[in-house]
C-alpha cells in the first residue's frame, strides 16, 4: 500500500513538471519548411576617394611635398566598391524583409537573392541602428514568409536553429540550445539578447532564430569570438522586442521610442538598507524630469520602480527595455516603492525627444557631417556653456565638412549666419535652404567660451 501511494504521488507530481521539447531526430523538416522564406543580402558602398588602410603621406610630416604627393595620389583616386553579405527574412509576401541594421547601413546598392536564386534590388523601408534593426523591401509577391513566435516563452535549454549565409555560404543550418537570456552585450541601451551556442558566423547577421515549431523568435546579430569565427557564444536580439520596432518601420519609416523622463540607477546596498527594501531588484529614481509623462502622473525622486505592466523590473537596464515595447501615448502600470509602501502609478508615456533630433540629424548628418540634439539645462550645466537655446553637437563624423572646419562633439551651435537656432527643428529648416558650395558662418559656445567657425558645404549634394 505504502508502494502504491508513492507511486501515486509521483505520478501526480510529473503532472506538474514542464515538459521540456525533446531532442527531435532530425531538423530537417523544420528547415525544408522555413529555407524559402530565409534570403541572402549582398551589399555595395562606393567609396569616393581616399584609400583607408593608408596613412597619408606614408608618415612623411605634414605639409612635406611628400606628404602633398600622396594625399592628391589618394584623394584623386577613382570611386572603389565595398562588398559585404548577410541574411535576412521575408515577413511578408508581398516583399518585406527583416535583417540587422548594420547589414545595410550605408550601403549604395542592396541585391536579396531569394532560395530560387533569383535576385532582386531592395530598397531600406526604414532603420533603428539602437536596436540594430532594418526592414527592406522588395518587388515580388506570394513569397513564403515566417512565422513569428514568442521569444518570452524561450528557457534556457531550449533548441533553436539557426538559417543563414556564413562566409558566404548560403542556406546554411545550424542547430543549438538557448545557453542564456538577458544578456547585456554593451553594444547599446536596449541590450536584452539571446544567448545560443548554435554556430552563428559572419553572413549570419539579420538571420532568422527559429524554435522548435519552426517560429522566429530572434534576429541573429552578434557573436563573441576573439578569431573572427564560431566560438559557442552567438546572440540574438528577441523577437518581442524588435516586433513593435518592424511594425512601426513598416508604417512611418522611422521609430519613435516611449519614455517615462526620469533619471535612474541601480539600488545598491547602501540604498536598501536606507530605504528599508526587502531586495536590490528595480530601479532608483534620483531625479525626475520636470514637465516629463512621469513628473505629471505623480512619480517623486526617491521612488524605486519594481514594475511596469506587471513586469517585474530586476535592475535600472531592464527598465527601458520594458519602456521601449510600449509607444508614445500608451498608458503603463508602474509600481514603485515609496517610504517602504508599494503604490501604483498610471503614466502615459510620451515621445523620447532624442529620437526626434536623431531623425533630423540623419538628415543633415550627410551635408554638414554631425549629429545634433536640443540643448536642455541640464545639458547647458553639464557643457558648463553660458546660451541658453540652440543645438548640441553629439558627433562629428572624421573627414566631414563639419570636422574639417573644427566643429567637435560637445559644442554648442546657437548662430548660423546671422540667425539663432534654438532648437533642432530650427537647425533642420535652416540647413535646407542652402546651397551645395555655400559656406556657412557659425557661432558656438564650447564650454562657456564663445567660437567662431566656417564650414563649406560640399560642391555636389552627396548621397
Amino acid at each position: 500500500m505504502k508502494g502504491l501511494r508513492h507511486l501515486l504521488w509521483v505520478g501526480l507530481t510529473m503532472l506538474f513538471v514542464p515538459v521540456a521539447h525533446a531532442l527531435p531526430d532530425s531538423f530537417a523538416d523544420l528547415a525544408e519548411s522555413q529555407a524559402d522564406a530565409v534570403v541572402n543580402i549582398s551589399t555595395t558602398k562606393i567609396v569616393r576617394g581616399g584609400h583607408p588602410g593608408v596613412p597619408p603621406g606614408f608618415g612623411f610630416p605634414p605639409g612635406s611635398p611628400f606628404d602633398e604627393f600622396f594625399k592628391d595620389f589618394f584623394q584623386n583616386m577613382p570611386p572603389q566598391e565595398r562588398h559585404a553579405l548577410g541574411t535576412g527574412f521575408i515577413i511578408s509576401s508581398d516583399g518585406y524583409i527583416v535583417t540587422n541594421n548594420h547589414v545595410v547601413d550605408s550601403a549604395d546598392e542592396i541585391i536579396v537573392k531569394t532560395r530560387d536564386g533569383q535576385e532582386r534590388k531592395a530598397k531600406v523601408i526604414g532603420t533603428d541602428p539602437k536596436l540594430d534593426v532594418a526592414l527592406l523591401k522588395i518587388n515580388a509577391h506570394h513569397l513564403k514568409r515566417v512565422r513569428l513566435g514568442d521569444s518570452d516563452k524561450l528557457r534556457v535549454g531550449d533548441w533553436v536553429v539557426a538559417i543563414g549565409n556564413p562566409f558566404g555560404l548560403e542556406q546554411t543550418v545550424t542547430a543549438g540550445i538557448v545557453s542564456a537570456k538577458g544578456r547585456v552585450i554593451g553594444s547599446g541601451p536596449y541590450d536584452d539578447f539571446i544567448q545560443t551556442d548554435a554556430a552563428i558566423n559572419p553572413g549570419n547577421s539579420g538571420g532568422p532564430l527559429f524554435n522548435v515549431k519552426g517560429e522566429v523568435v530572434g534576429i541573429n546579430t552578434a557573436i563573441y569570438s576573439r578569431s573572427g569565427g564560431n566560438n559557442g557564444i552567438g546572440f540574438a536580439i528577441p523577437i518581442n522586442l524588435a516586433r513593435s520596432v518592424i511594425e512601426e518601420l513598416k508604417k512611418t519609416g522611422h521609430v519613435t521610442r516611449a519614455r517615462l523622463g526620469v533619471y535612474i540607477t541601480d539600488v545598491d546596498k547602501e540604498t536598501q538598507k536606507a530605504l528599508n527594501l526587502p531586495n536590490r531588484h528595480g530601479a532608483l529614481v534620483p531625479q525626475v524630469e520636470s514637465g516629463s509623462a512621469a513628473d505629471k502622473a505623480g512619480i517623486r525622486a526617491g521612488d524605486v520602480i519594481v514594475a511596469l505592466d506587471g513586469e517585474l523590473i530586476k535592475n535600472a537596464h531592464d527598465l527601458p527595455i520594458r519602456v521601449a515595447r510600449h509607444k508614445p501615448g500608451d498608458r503603463v502600470k508602474v509600481r514603485v516603492i515609496r517610504n517602504g509602501k508599494p503604490k501604483e502609478i498610471v503614466v502615459t508615456v510620451e515621445a523620447m525627444p532624442e529620437d526626434h533630433a536623431a531623425r533630423g540629424a540623419a538628415q543633415q548628418r550627410v551635408r554638414l557631417g554631425i549629429e545634433v540634439e536640443d540643448l536642455t539645462p541640464q545639458l547647458a550645466e553639464r557643457l558648463n556653456v553660458h546660451v541658453r537655446h540652440g543645438v548640441v553637437v553629439r558627433r562629428v563624423l572624421p573627414g566631414s565638412p563639419a570636422s574639417r572646419a573644427g566643429i567637435r562633439a560637445g559644442d554648442v551651435i546657437f548662430r548660423i549666419n546671422g540667425q539663432l537656432i534654438k532648437h533642432t527643428a530650427a537647425f533642420r529648416r535652416l540647413l535646407a535652404g542652402f546651397k551645395p558650395g555655400e559656406v556657412l558662418r557659425v557661432m558656438l559656445d564650447r564650454h562657456g567660451d564663445e567660437a567662431f567657425a566656417l564650414i563649406r558645404l560640399p560642391e555636389k549634394p552627396q548621397r
